[in-house]
């Protein structure tokens, strides 16, 4: 049994825990906590599989049943859903079938022929679709395999020596075969190896990866931590011969800049950015500016290794075939430079992504995908990420935090070498990575946007918040008090998910949702929040604006007068400075947009003992032509006028709720809760509405979501009511 305690790798084995399972659920132990692990493998990236013995479901007979992590999922999440389950006797026989193949090779269609058939050996009608991987797991002897993509032994299969260097660290314990994409030539040859090399253990995948086998799960597990340790202990003793951290990519060329002006530059350039690689299709952004991925932008080397671009297949998927490098000087250079920068280095970088592809493509291949890169890597500064949401952002940073680490240790050792571009291209543009892309469920209707509800810790906010989150927007919910902004946030958090993928620094690292504080009365407030925004997400795309403040009149009726001013600040004003900051950052971005307003039947309803409120409401109104007028055509302006929501408002606490029981002379008791009190005094406002029901937060939020999504995509300068049809406010 290979070595207990590692440096390089944790060892989560728990014998207590194995001991109580069985069967397939001992796969999906293993699998678990190898994924738990990204110094074993990426997140989606790699796979496991166990040879157990099964009642056949119609003989009744036992049979041999491959067990191997399907198509899809990841090792860290993987249940046993996840995986696939096949004949293994079936499996082995397809061989006969590929041989008698007259087109049969490394790309030819009969590699891709051969997935297809393996419905043909699925056992006990598993739905789950098999992995290209699975001929490696079915010819491969051993009853357990593990295929895993670690940054170490990459390392050394990205280097042009690394057949000797396999030798050097394992002896015969590991065999080596070249690249080849994976499929069922692939299988036969590990195959081969295994007929030939009966002392081999593991397998050295050339720019791909590792796989190894035994015959019992716990060893399997440990000899993949072994191994992965070895190869770890070998980069790293090399490195420090070399250096270390200081001589890193040949050292530093640039210093990073304090994190309070990376800060101050990120939140500069990113909704620019973000408009500039949204042309095709909105993308989210993850920021990433910790030591080593400065170590790495900061160096000498970082030029030439981003040009040479990434070596597992793995990699390039999410961080195409290279980053785009953007030579700017943070010593020496303003941030106007950077934008010139960017935007020269965006144009020639599609350019060149155009010609790859031009190179590159075959008569059936699909059409080019974006040309815009998912990484960009800046001087002093650190990596900005692209993705459809956050959770693909975060594992596109990742991925290229893996890469880094590879051309790390293979530098270290010998000398980087990348996968070669026509390989790399028919990875990215295999028609089984197209077909997958097909079956994905289409995207809801809020996805790839970022919207910020600013009153969202309660009432209409919250639920505007929560609705807007089930269309798959990213949120961030705004309050006064941070702590009730970030309760929201966790809520939606918890329904959604939070992504998963290395996270950037600070407020970078989040999910579907973000809580931030902010004073809307306060432009500085405002803008440091909008800026937190952009470090976020890159970016945004709407606004909503619930917040407000109702101040009940005096005993003798009146509105005291310096609540006026407060009235005025938040209703009216605080509306107006955010989009007033909004607009600079939507102008920069330059994508389309909305801001929602929330005002009210009060605006044109004239009533006794909320005139402050009411006539601000009515200025909020007009603020809507005038702001739909100052914002066009980029972002279309509008507003939610509800009638008194009672139920689930932060505005009818108890003591207002039993001020207007009084004022509409409502029987009441003081004993009584106060949601029954509150239900009391909904059910009366509702009874002077055409509809007689109710109104709640959720049905505002059903207004907000219209305005918001593109479904009214023709309306701007206009007042939504949602007041259950108040005959008083009726348009005049």
């Amino acid at each position: 049994m290979a070595q207990k305690t590692y440096q390089f790798v944790t060892n989560l084995w728990n014998d207590a825990e194995f001991a109580k399972l069985s069967s397939v659920d001992r796969l999906v132990y293993r699998s678990n906590k190898l994924g738990a692990d990204q110094r074993i493998t990426n997140t989606g990236g790699g796979n496991t599989s166990s040879k157990l013995m099964e009642k056949d479901p119609l003989t009744g007979e036992p049979v041999e049943v491959l067990w191997v992590k399907g198509s899809g999922g990841d090792l860290r999440t993987s249940g046993r859903e996840n995986f696939s389950s096949l004949y293994q006797a079936r499996l082995l026989g397809l061989q006969k079938s590929y041989a008698a193949r007259p087109d049969k090779g490394l790309k030819s269609q009969a590699e891709d022929d051969m997935v297809a058939a393996y419905n043909h050996a699925t056992f006990n009608l598993n739905p789950r679709a098999s992995s290209i991987d699975t001929p490696l797991h079915s010819f491969i002897p051993g009853k357990h395999v593990d295929h895993t993509h670690p940054n170490a032994p990459i390392a050394i299969a990205a280097t042009p020596r690394c057949v000797e260097i396999t030798k050097e660290i394992y002896g015969d314990e590991m065999a080596y075969v070249p690249w080849m994409r994976p499929g069922f030539e692939l299988g036969l040859a590990m195959q081969e190896i295994c007929r030939t090399n009966k002392k081999a253990r593991g397998i050295m995948m050339g720019q791909h990866g590792l796989i190894n086998w035994a015959d019992d799960d716990k060893e399997c597990y440990f000899l993949t931590l072994d191994f992965i340790e070895r190869a770890s202990q070998y980069i790293e003793a090399k490195y420090q011969a070399k250096g270390g951290d200081a001589a890193a990519f040949g050292g530093a060329k640039f210093q990073s800049l304090p994190p309070e002006k990376r800060n101050e530059t990120f939140a500069a350039i990113l909704p620019w950015l973000r408009g500039q690689v949204s042309q095709q299709r909105r993308f989210i952004g993850t920021v990433q500016d910790d030591e080593k991925i400065l170590r790495f932008v900061n160096s000498q080397d970082a030029p030439r290794l981003a040009e040479l671009g990434t070596s597992c297949p793995d990699h390039f998927l999410r961080t195409k075939i290279k980053p785009l490098y953007v030579d700017w000087n943070p010593q020496a250079e303003d941030v106007a430079a950077l934008k010139a920068k960017l935007k020269t280095g965006l144009e020639a970088y599609r350019k060149d992504y155009a010609a790859y592809y031009a190179k590159c493509r075959h008569a059936n291949s699909p059409a080019m995908r974006d040309p815009n890169p998912t990484v960009i890597l800046i001087p002093g500064c650190g990596m900005i990420a692209w993705g459809k949401d956050k959770s693909e952002s975060r594992v596109t940073a990742e991925f290229y935090n893996c890469a880094v680490e590879v051309m790390r240790g293979a530098e270290a050792i010998d000398r980087y070498i990348a996968l070669p571009q026509q390989e790399a291209f028919d990875i990215e543009y295999w028609l089984l990575e197209e077909a997958k892309l097909k079956r994905m469920p289409a995207e809801k209707e809020l996805a790839r946007q970022v919207v910020v509800v600013i009153g969202a810790a309660s009432g209409i906010g919250k639920e505007v918040a929560h609705r807007l989150a089930r269309e798959a927007a990213h949120i961030v919910c705004v309050d006064l008090k941070l702590e009730a902004a970030q309760a929201t946030a966790k809520e939606i958090t918890d329904k959604f998910g939070a992504g998963i993928g290395v996270a950037g620094t600070g407020v970078s690292n989040c999910g579907v949702a973000l809580g931030l504080a902010c004073d809307i009365t306060k432009r500085t407030s405002v803008r440091a929040m909008l800026d937190q925004v952009a470090l976020a997400y890159g970016g945004f795309d709407s606004i909503v604006v619930t917040a407000g403040i109702f101040v009940a009149p005096d005993t003798s009726g009146r509105i005291p007068d310096d609540k006026w001013p407060l009235t005025f600040a938040i209703n009216v004003m605080g509306s107006y400075i955010v989009a007033d900051e909004a607009k600079r950052t939507w102008l920069e971005q330059g994508l389309t947009g909305s801001l929602v307003l929330t005002t009210s039947a009060n605006a044109v309803v004239a009533k006794k003992g909320s005139v402050a409120y009411d006539t601000s409401k009515a200025a909020a109104n007009h603020l809507v032509g005038e702001l739909a007028v100052e914002l066009s055509p980029l972002i279309r302006v509008n507003g939610v006028a509800p009638a008194t929501v009672v139920q689930g408002s932060a505005m009818f606490p108890r003591d207002r709720v039993i001020a207007s029981l009084a004022k509409y002379n409502i029987p009441y008791t003081e004993d009584e809760s106060s949601e029954a009190l509150t239900e009391r005094l909904a059910r009366f406002y509702a009874e002077r509405t055409l509809t007689k029901n109710p109104i709640t937060p959720a049905d505002q939020a059903e207004g907000f979501f219209l305005l918001v999504s593109n479904r009214l995509a023709k309306t701007t300068g206009h007042i939504l009511p949602v007041d259950g049809g108040l005959s008083d406010a009726f348009l005049r």
